[in-house]
């Protein structure tokens, strides 16, 4: 594709496509999600300019939930409207709640997780690998002056070295953006307010590109959003005549609403309704309930697909020759309230958000949002690196060289992320294989 000519508009059949098969693939958790859409989206298909693809990252991650499927619900809306964000959005996560839901049935049934762990063993490393590539492609871009630079090196000095909760980070760059406008203004400018053409080519939505008639703001719409999404959830409700079901949408829509800080931050509360409130599961389910979640597409809040599987399934709320039908509803209906809140949240607020992105006051907390997040990405880059580079005290050569030459592929020779699993989790299995 010519990087001077606009790319033409997807199909319907395409786009569904993309998503279906990001659906499968999202490992890595929120930074390596985003990456692999900065990926396709930005620097591959060009469907979304860099400063389109980080106004709508930062919205995201201002909110409750998984931002990198709230990222995905927000640039499908921008393309095909509701429908548009429905399909990005809805697709994110099916593929992890069907994959959960049938490891969740054979966990119970045979209790063994072991055949997967070849596969992780060369998955991990190159997740270390694309969590790094995510800092560096949106660092490079939107640390675009020394103020930003200095917010991002202060986020990841503040996680790592002190502990520092997630949405402390966020509201210290909002205040930052806010007061650094007044002050140094600017500091807080991105390519977009400077008249910087992005370096990956024009795009299907550029810059420039005027905000499409399904995106402007009207009150009428907002309404009629929070009306039917409001509405839809009080009926769900209502359908379920099983208590155990009604408990776990309540319970869940709860745990939407609180998610402020990634997945990490809601586990001791899903925790805490799950094993010690409600009695779906036990401590050590609830364990393993994580490790799955840690292997699967899509985002780790996922977890509650199995909190919901295990929980239906042990209460036996279709009795007990119906299990594996009983567990599938449970972790739909905990999937649905988990996720519905998210849906909301950018129907009815992204209209506002793309109504400011041309106005630097606004533009330039988000901007902080965004350096602040790059440090964060960071200090997850140095998580995993931790986790599964150092092993038992000592370095594990094995999984280094695997992480260094993912980097290397996807750094220099540009290889696409799904290739780079793939050939990982070859690599994984094979030498489990051996040993």
């Amino acid at each position: 594709m010519s990087i001077g000519k606009v790319p033409k508009k997807p199909t319907s059949a395409q786009f569904f496509l993309y998503w279906l098969k990001l659906g499968f693939i999202s490992f890595g958790g929120p930074a390596g999600q985003i990456s692999m859409m900065h990926q396709e989206l930005v620097e591959r298909r060009r469907w979304i300019s860099e400063q389109r693809f980080l106004h709508a990252l930062n919205y995201a991650v201002l909110l409750p939930g998984p931002e990198a499927q709230q990222l995905a619900t927000y640039i499908g809306w921008l393309m095909f409207g509701v429908t548009g964000g429905l399909v990005a959005g809805i697709l994110f996560v099916l593929p992890s709640l069907f994959i959960l839901s049938a490891l969740t049935w054979a966990y119970l049934n045979y209790g063994d997780l072991s055949a997967s762990v070849g596969i992780l063993y060369g998955i991990k490393p190159a997740i270390t690998a694309i969590v790094l590539f995510a800092a560096w492609r949106i660092g490079s871009r939107a640390l675009t002056s020394n103020v930003l630079k200095s917010l991002a090196l202060l986020a990841f000095i503040a996680i790592y070295a002190f502990s520092v909760p997630f949405p402390y980070i966020v509201l210290a760059a909002i205040i930052s953006g806010y007061l650094g406008v007044h002050f140094i203004p600017d500091s807080f400018k991105t390519a977009a307010h400077s008249n910087e053409k992005g370096s990956f080519g024009a795009a299907l939505i550029d810059d420039n590109t005027p905000v499409p008639e399904h995106a402007r703001f009207k009150l009428w719409r907002l309404i009629s959003f929070a009306v039917v999404g409001i509405g839809l959830g009080f009926l769900t409700i209502a359908l379920l005549e099983n208590k155990v079901l009604q408990e776990m949408a309540e319970f869940f829509t709860k745990a939407a609403l609180v998610t402020f800080g990634g997945a990490y931050a809601v586990l001791p509360y899903i925790y805490q309704g799950g094993v010690e409130q409600f009695h779906w599961l036990d401590a050590h389910q609830m364990i393993d309930g994580l490790a799955l979640g840690e292997t699967t597409p899509g985002p780790l809040i996922m977890v509650v697909a199995f909190v919901g599987f295990v929980g239906a399934s042990v209460k036996e709320i279709f009795g007990a020759e119906q299990m594996l039908l009983a567990g599938f509803v449970g972790a739909s209906v905990a999937t649905f309230f988990t996720f519905l809140p998210s849906f909301l949240f950018i129907f009815l607020g992204a209209p506002i958000i793309e109504s400011s992105r041309g106005e630097l006051k606004l533009v330039a907390p988000l901007s902080a949002v965004t350096a602040a997040v790059v440090g964060v990405i960071v200090n997850l880059a140095a998580f995993f690196a931790l986790a599964t580079l150092y092993q038992n005290n000592q370095i594990d050569w094995v999984a280094l060289a695997i992480t260094c030459g993912a980097f290397v592929a996807l750094f220099r020779f540009k290889i696409s992320i799904i290739s780079v699993i793939a050939v990982s989790a070859l690599v994984g299995f094979g030498i489990s294989t051996l040993a």
